[in-house]
C-alpha cells in the first residue's frame, strides 16, 4: 500500500519535477478568457517577456483583467502565499510544518481583514471585488499549475480576506527577526549591554542571528523573503537631470528566489494610467509611475510592534481558542491560541525562540484596520507630490520611506506609516503590560500626516536605503524604531548622486549596480594598519593594500577582508558574551555591530592581547585566503525555485544553478551574507529594478531576477536572469501608440 501511495505521489509530481517547455505564445493562448465577466471589451497586450499591459473602458474591468493576469501568471505562487498567510503549510508539507503553522496562526495575518473590509470606501470595495473575481476565474478555469500535484493542492477560490492576509504578510514587521534573535538571551549575564549596543548599532533585523533549526529557518525565510524588508530608492530633481525631467530609481531587496515576488504590469482605464511592479495577488502598484508622478519606497524598519510581558496579567484578560491544522497524509492536529489586550501570546509557539517560562504577547499595527489598498490605489492616480502623500493618510504596514518624482520637476520624501507615539527607546525589548507608561504609546498612534516630509531639497537629490530615519524638511522624526541598516548604502548612494552635476537614466541604472562599500574600504585599511608587522598577516595586508571597498566579482581583496572578519569578530566577543566566540550567527556578526564596535573593541584590549588576537585571526584567515580565488567564485547568486527547500526533492529538481556575483551586505547592489570563509550563496538582496524619466512617458524600465511567468517550464519563467546579470532592462511605456508597437500580442476579453 505504501509503495502504491509513493508511486501515486511521484506520478502526480511529474509535471513539476520534469516540466514541459512552454512557449510564450502558448502560455498567452492558455489564458482562460471564456466566461470572463467584463462589462466592456478589454485588451490585454503582451511583450516578449510576458509583461501584460491592460487597456479597459471601465475601472472595474481593468481590475478584473489584472486579477485574471495575476491568476494566470502566478496562480501557484498566490496559492502558496495564502498557505503561509493563513497558517496552512501543513496541508502541503505534512507534520513537518505543524509547529510552523501554529506560529503563523498565532501571528494571524488575516486578523484585521473583516475590520479592514468593513471600513473600505465603496470604490475600493468594488475594485477589490472585481480583482478577486478575475483572479478566481483564472485559478478555477485555467490549467492547474504543475506544483499542485507535487504539493497535494487542489483548486480553491480566493476570498478578499485571503488577499488582505497576503497583504499583511507582505507588510510584516521586519523587527520581529531582531526580537526573536534577542529573546533567548534576555536575563543572561551581559544582556543589558548587548541590548544597549544593539540599539546603538541599529542592528539590521533581516540579518538578525536567529538560533539554528530547520523549522525556525523556514520562519526566517517567510518573514525576510515575503515582507517588503529592504530597498534602495533615489530621485533626482529636473534641475539635476540631463534629460530635463526628474528621475527616479528603485531596487527592492527581498528573497532571491523564483518566482519573483514582483510582477510588472501596465494599465489604462478612465481613472488609472500607470506602469509598475505589483505584488502577486494584490491589486495595486507598489513601485511605478503614472503620467504625473513616479514613486518608490524603502522599508523604514520602523517598529510597528511591541512585545509585552503578560505573565502578570489576571487570567480573565486571556482568551483562548483551538485551531485545527490539517496535515497532509496524516491526521489533523489541534493547537491553542491565546489572545490578550496586548496581542497574541507568541511564546506559545514551540518553534519560536524564547526563554523557558516567558509569556510574551505581540502587539502589531498589522492587527489594526489600517488601509494600504485604498492608499496605494489613490497613489497610482495622484497628479502631484502633494496628492501622492495625502493618499497615505490611512496607510499602516509595512512602514515605508516613500520617495516621489513629479512631471513638474520636483522630488519629495515622506514617512508612510501608522505607529505608536514612542517618546524614548525602552531599556528592554519586552515591556511590562502592567505599566501604563509602556502601553500609553498605543493610545497615541501617529500617521503619515503627523510625520516629517520634504519637497525639493536644496541639493536636488534624495536617497533612502533602510537607514536610520533622518530629519526631513527641518523636522526630526520621533522614535520610529530600533533596528536599521548601516548607513553604508545611503552614504554610497549620496556619493554617487553628488559625483556629477546632471544625471541620465543610465547613470541611475549604474548606481543600482554599484558594488562598493565605503565603510568596508575604511575598515580594511584600519585593520591592515593594525596588522602591520605581524608576519602571519602579510598575505592579508598585501591583498587589502589600496582596496576601496569595491566588492567586484573579479576582485580578490573582498575575499581577504571577509575571511579576516570571519576569524576576528568571534575572538572579539565581549567577556560576558562568551558564547559568541563559537557562534558565527551571534548578533556581533552583523555588519552594524562590526562597523560600530570592531575597532573600538580591538583598541580597548591591552597591546599584548590585541596583538595575540590579530595574530591568531590572521593565521587562520591567511590559510582560508590561500584556498580561495576571487569574490565572485566565493560569493554566489543562486537560481532556484521556492520549492528548493522541499526535503529530498528540492535540491535535485528546483536548484537551477548559481552565478558569480558582486556586491555585499550594504553595497547599493545588495547581495547579503554573514561571516563567510568558503564558497557560499546569497539569499537576500537586489531582486528587481525600476528607473523612470519623467520627461518622457515611455521612459520606464524594469527588470526582475527571474521572469514574469511563474509557470514551471515557461519561456518567461527565467528569461530575465541574463538581463539582470548583464544590467539590461525592459521598457514598459505609457503612450498607447508605443504600447501597441512594443506589446504586439493581444488577448481580448468580450462582454457576455
Amino acid at each position: 500500500m505504501a509503495a502504491l501511495l509513493a508511486a501515486g505521489l511521484l506520478l502526480s509530481a511529474c509535471a513539476a519535477l520534469s516540466p514541459r517547455a512552454v512557449s510564450t505564445d502558448a502560455r498567452i493562448a492558455a489564458l482562460p478568457t471564456t466566461g470572463a465577466t467584463v462589462e466592456r471589451p478589454v485588451t490585454i497586450r503582451w511583450n516578449d517577456h510576458m509583461v501584460p499591459w491592460v487597456d479597459a473602458e471601465t475601472d472595474r474591468d481593468l481590475f478584473y483583467a489584472l486579477g485574471l493576469v495575476h491568476g494566470h501568471l502566478r496562480g501557484a505562487q498566490v496559492a502558496l502565499l495564502r498557505l503561509v498567510a493563513r497558517g496552512r503549510l501543513s496541508e502541503a508539507a505534512g507534520p513537518f510544518a505543524t509547529d510552523i503553522d501554529h506560529a503563523l496562526r498565532i501571528l494571524d495575518f488575516g486578523r484585521a481583514a473583516p475590520a479592514v473590509r468593513a471600513a473600505w470606501p465603496e470604490e475600493t470595495r468594488a475594485l477589490m471585488g472585481s480583482f478577486t473575481a478575475g483572479l478566481n476565474h483564472a485559478v478555477m478555469n485555467g490549467r492547474a499549475p504543475p506544483e499542485f500535484g507535487l504539493l497535494g493542492l487542489s483548486r480553491e477560490p480566493f476570498t478578499e480576506d485571503d488577499l488582505i492576509a497576503i497583504g499583511r504578510l507582505a507588510g510584516t514587521d521586519v523587527n520581529w527577526l531582531g526580537y526573536l534573535a534577542l529573546l533567548p538571551s534576555r536575563g543572561t549575564p551581559g544582556f543589558d549591554r548587548l541590548w544597549q549596543r544593539t540599539v546603538a548599532a541599529g542592528s539590521s533585523a533581516p540579518e538578525a542571528a536567529l538560533p539554528e533549526g530547520r523549522r525556525l529557518a523556514v520562519i526566517r525565510d517567510i518573514l525576510a523573503g515575503t515582507g517588503r524588508v529592504g530597498s534602495n530608492t533615489v530621485a533626482v530633481a529636473a534641475r539635476r537631470s540631463a534629460t530635463g525631467g526628474a528621475l527616479i530609481g528603485s531596487d527592492p531587496h527581498l528573497g532571491l528566489i523564483q518566482p519573483n515576488v514582483w510582477l510588472a504590469a501596465g494599465m489604462r482605464s478612465p481613472s488609472f494610467h500607470a506602469v509598475g511592479l505589483m505584488v502577486p495577488g494584490l491589486p495595486f502598484l507598489a513601485i511605478g509611475r503614472n503620467a504625473d508622478v513616479a514613486w518608490g519606497g524603502t522599508n523604514m524598519r520602523a517598529a510597528s510592534s511591541d512585545l509585552f510581558d503578560v505573565s502578570g496579567l489576571p487570567a480573565e484578560e486571556f482568551r483562548s481558542h483551538t485551531v485545527r491544522i490539517r496535515q497532509r497524509l496524516w491526521f489533523s492536529a489541534e493547537r491553542q491560541v491565546r489572545l490578550t489586550p496586548h496581542g497574541p501570546v507568541v511564546t506559545d509557539a514551540a518553534v519560536l525562540p524564547r526563554r523557558p517560562g516567558d509569556v510574551i504577547a505581540l502587539r502589531w499595527i498589522g492587527h489594526e484596520p489600517t488601509d494600504e489598498i485604498t492608499a496605494l490605489l489613490g497613489a497610482a492616480r495622484a497628479r502631484n507630490g502633494e496628492e501622492f502623500r495625502a493618499a497615505f493618510d490611512r496607510f499602516g504596514v509595512s512602514a515605508q520611506n516613500m520617495i516621489w518624482a513629479g512631471r513638474d520637476g520636483r522630488i519629495g520624501q515622506f514617512y508612510a506609516t501608522t505607529i505608536p507615539d514612542r517618546r524614548a527607546i525602552p531599556a528592554d525589548p519586552v515591556l511590562d503590560a502592567r505599566d501604563p507608561a509602556a502601553t500609553a504609546p498605543w493610545g497615541r498612534l501617529l500617521r503619515t500626516p503627523d510625520l516629517p516630509h520634504v519637497v525639493n531639497p536644496r541639493d536636488g537629490v534624495l536617497a533612502s536605503a533602510n537607514n536610520r530615519p533622518e530629519p526631513l524638511g527641518g523636522r526630526a522624526p520621533p522614535v520610529l524604531g530600533f533596528f536599521f541598516s548601516d548607513s553604508d548604502r545611503v552614504e554610497r548612494l549620496r556619493e554617487l548622486l553628488a559625483s556629477r552635476p546632471r544625471h541620465t537614466p543610465a547613470d541611475i541604472m549604474a548606481i543600482q549596480a554599484d558594488t562598493r562599500s565605503p565603510r568596508a574600504g575604511r575598515l580594511a585599511a584600519a585593520l591592515a594598519a593594525r596588522m602591520a608587522g605581524i608576519a602571519e598577516a602579510a598575505p592579508l595586508v598585501a591583498a587589502l593594500h589600496g582596496w576601496d571597498g569595491d566588492y567586484r566579482a573579479e576582485s580578490r581583496a573582498p575575499v581577504a577582508f571577509e575571511v579576516l572578519l570571519a576569524r576576528l569578530v568571534p575572538l572579539l566577543a565581549a567577556e560576558d558574551r562568551a558564547e559568541a566566540t563559537t557562534n558565527r550567527r551571534a548578533p556581533e556578526s552583523q555588519w552594524n555591530f562590526i562597523t560600530a564596535f570592531l575597532l573600538r573593541d580591538l583598541d580597548a584590549l591591552d597591546p599584548a592581547r590585541r596583538e595575540a588576537v590579530l595574530r591568531e585571526a590572521s593565521r587562520v584567515a591567511a590559510t582560508d585566503l590561500a584556498g580561495l580565488s576571487t569574490w565572485g567564485e566565493m560569493h554566489r547568486l543562486p537560481h532556484a525555485h521556492a520549492l528548493v527547500n522541499l526535503p529530498v526533492l528540492g535540491e535535485a529538481f528546483f536548484r537551477y544553478g548559481d552565478y558569480a556575483v558582486g556586491g555585499s551586505r550594504e553595497t547599493p547592489m545588495k547581495t547579503s551574507h554573514g561571516l563567510v570563509t568558503a564558497r557560499h550563496n546569497t539569499a537576500f538582496g537586489s531582486m528587481a529594478r525600476h528607473v523612470s524619466d519623467m520627461s518622457d512617458p515611455d521612459a520606464n524600465w524594469f527588470t526582475l531576477w527571474g521572469g514574469q511567468d511563474g509557470w514551471l517550464g515557461s519561456a518567461a519563467f527565467a528569461d530575465q536572469v541574463p538581463m539582470w546579470l548583464e544590467r539590461r532592462s525592459i521598457r514598459v511605456p505609457l503612450r498607447p501608440e508605443t504600447v501597441a508597437v512594443e506589446f504586439p500580442r493581444a488577448t481580448r476579453l468580450a462582454p457576455r
